[in-house]
């Protein structure tokens, strides 16, 4: 099945990281993420309950992002993964995608970046 919503470059500020600056300070973090799910029945009926809302995916992912707080990306993309999937039935795989632009890295980069998958 290849039917697939996507919501792309999401922005979320967060207080995220390992160090405690990170955590007190906080950072915009950038999330990607792909919806997979049967959508024929959307394309026929043209009816929102027959597809999945992503208005209502975009307020969950950022109630996470934005008043949980993680140490790792893995974590923080596993919670959306793995609640995500457990909140909407129709849905058949997910994959997150959350970029840190500014990482403790002595060196130039422009982004770390987190992918984490799930699928029933």
């Amino acid at each position: 099945m290849a039917d697939k919503i996507l919501l792309k470059n999401m922005m979320f500020y967060g207080f995220h990281g390992v160090f405690e600056y990170e955590r007190e300070q906080g950072q915009r973090f950038y999330i990607d993420v792909e919806l997979t799910a049967d959508f024929d029945q959307a394309g026929k009926t043209d009816n929102l309950e027959d597809t999945i809302d992503y208005t209502a995916i975009y307020s969950h992912i950022k109630e996470i992002a934005e008043t949980q707080r993680f140490q790792l990306l893995e974590a923080l993309a596993s919670q959306l993964c793995d609640s995500i999937l457990a909140a909407y039935d129709r849905l058949q795989a997910i994959t997150v995608r959350i970029r840190k632009p500014a990482v403790p890295i002595p060196g130039q980069i422009d982004f770390v970046q987190v992918e984490i998958a799930r699928s029933r």
